[in-house]
């Protein structure tokens, strides 16, 4: 199969890209799942974007790199904050509703770390808003081909030329994939001008996780393997407040615009701690808070904080939370006159494949979009909200890019098909699945919101015998999806280890020095 833009993933940066891109040549997209199975589609919060005053830009820039705390690229935060606005506007024009006032202005939320309100929403489900309008302008589309249920294993590059590649070759180039249908069990080569990454995060190598089952890392693991340059992989963010219900997976979560709209958080006493943490209180960064909830209840013996949203107009917060109302009513819980037991759990990966301020990685003619990539905008700690944005507007900028150099690249051709020949039998797949958990039961246990030197280096240790054992599977049987994600989700868990450092304190703001810096090698 042969396209001009080959897209991995579909949220709402391998979707806006896509749209984009079509307008230039053909797009071939596809997705493991069906195509709302994504991390876009579970965003509650909203998107950020300046839009009335007293907020500027200045603001927005100066909120993001306080709570990146001194890891931001400030190239990355200006460019998306200055082109947020003209990304909203075409998110509008492919039909996403953002809610607005009775006289018509946009009502605007705010969050953790923000010092103005700049959140657009629609009620408590924007992710789910904005990637059913890119869904459907995607569909309508005849440049585009969207192939549901197809896992990308591997990048095509000069290794599969026969040429011996470092992250340090010259030219180093990206061709296409390999792509795994899982309906027909075969494995397709797809040969591209441009390939895209956008695969989303890697929220299940952990144990607790408001991620969907499909966020496994793979677009981090196929570009770390096909030799780009990734990094910030330590910086996972713990969003603080998800559902605590522990027989559900993945953890429901409750948005932080619920303490922007004024919860506040209280030990199972009913005292109010924030004030010790920090002077924004409730609505302090997400790191201050998840860390602050986990000190509390380490020191406690307990699995869970509340969250009293009681004090508000029960009629309001039923309108502007409809979802978690619901959700949480199910479950026995009235949000307007009890308290909401939360507890934090893995969220968002900040670091990941290093890109350029088009989306390029270190690999030509591939580009790395949204929760895959690391732009360097959200730095240590992800501001609430900045994520959709820094995706469209990345997915704007890749697109523009590559379709100015689409005339001179030409499609790569002698690329071998894959002729593996394996079987699989019972035993192997189980052996699989009680990796998974051993893994994600390591990564919960030593690489969590409180980090060590002795608890990295035990966690390592681990985790290799892990990758030992999958990496032999790997080679004996034919690749399935199951096997596919294990083996991706062991890079990316063996990146968040090594990448860094062990952290003094929570998601990743400061290095110690007693252990190695990343070397990329």
């Amino acid at each position: 199969m042969k396209t001009d833009f080959l897209v991995i993933g579909s949220g709402a940066a391998g979707l806006s890209f896509a749209l984009k891109a079509a307008e230039h040549g053909h797009v071939t997209l596809v997705t493991k799942g069906k195509m709302d199975e994504c991390n876009t589609n579970y965003a509650q919060g909203g998107i950020c974007s300046v839009t009335y005053a007293p907020d500027t830009f200045e603001k927005h820039i100066h909120d993001t790199l306080v709570c990146g705390a001194g890891k931001c690229d400030p190239a990355a935060v200006e460019l998306v904050v200055r082109r947020a606005p003209e990304l909203i506007r075409d998110l509008i024009a492919w039909g996403t509703k953002f809610d607005k006032t009775p006289d018509g202005r946009f009502e605007l939320n705010r969050e953790g770390g923000h010092t103005e309100h700049r959140i657009l929403h629609h009620e408590d489900l924007t992710g789910a808003e904005i990637e059913r309008a890119l869904i459907t302008s995607v569909r309508k589309h005849p440049n585009i081909t969207v192939l549901e249920h197809h896992f990308a294993i591997d990048l095509l590059t000069q290794h599969h030329l026969g040429e011996f590649v470092t992250r340090h070759t010259r030219g180093l180039a990206c061709f296409g994939a390999y792509v795994l249908n899982l309906e027909s069990n075969e494995i397709e080569t797809v040969l591209a001008k441009f390939t895209v990454v956008a695969a989303g995060g890697c929220g299940n190598v952990y144990s607790s996780t408001t991620n969907p089952s499909v966020a496994t890392g793979d677009g981090i693991a196929m570009c770390h393997r096909a030799k780009a340059i990734t990094e910030n992989m330590e910086f996972i963010q713990f969003h603080p407040t998800s559902l605590y219900h522990p027989a559900e997976k993945p953890n429901f979560l409750i948005t932080e615009a619920m303490r922007g709209y004024g919860a506040i958080l209280r030990l199972q006493n009913g005292e109010e701690f924030m004030d010790k943490y920090h002077p924004m209180k409730s609505l302090a960064p997400r790191d201050v808070t998840a860390r602050a909830i986990y000190t509390e209840m380490t020191r406690r013996g307990e699995d869970f904080v509340y969250l009293d949203v009681r004090h508000k107009d029960p009629e309001q917060t039923r309108r502007h939370f409809p979802n978690i109302y619901e959700k949480c009513l199910s479950l026995g819980i009235d949000i307007t006159r009890d308290l909401i037991p939360v507890t934090p759990a893995a969220h968002y990966c900040c670091g990941g494949v290093k890109v350029d301020l088009n989306g390029e990685t270190s690999i030509r003619r591939l580009y790395a979009l949204g929760e895959t990539s690391c732009t360097g905008l959200h730095g240590a700690n992800r501001l609430a909200s900045n994520s959709l944005i820094e995706a469209v507007v990345y997915a704007d900028q890749a697109a523009k890019h590559a379709t100015s150099r689409l005339s001179s690249v030409e499609i790569q051709e002698g690329i071998p098909d894959w002729d593996f020949e394996g079987t699989q039998h019972t035993e192997e797949m189980l052996m699989i699945i009680q990796s998974k958990r051993e893994m994600q039961a390591i990564m919960s246990n030593y690489v969590g919101i409180v980090r060590s030197n002795l608890s990295l280096e035990r966690a390592l240790r681990r985790l290799s015998i892990i990758y030992e054992e999958t990496e032999e599977l790997h080679n004996k049987i034919k690749p399935n999806r199951e096997l596919c994600e294990l083996r991706n989700m062991i890079a990316v868990a063996y990146l968040v280890i090594k990448q860094g450092s062990a952290l003094k304190e929570s998601v990743g703001c400061h290095y110690n020095s007693d252990y190695p810096k990343p070397d990329n090698k």
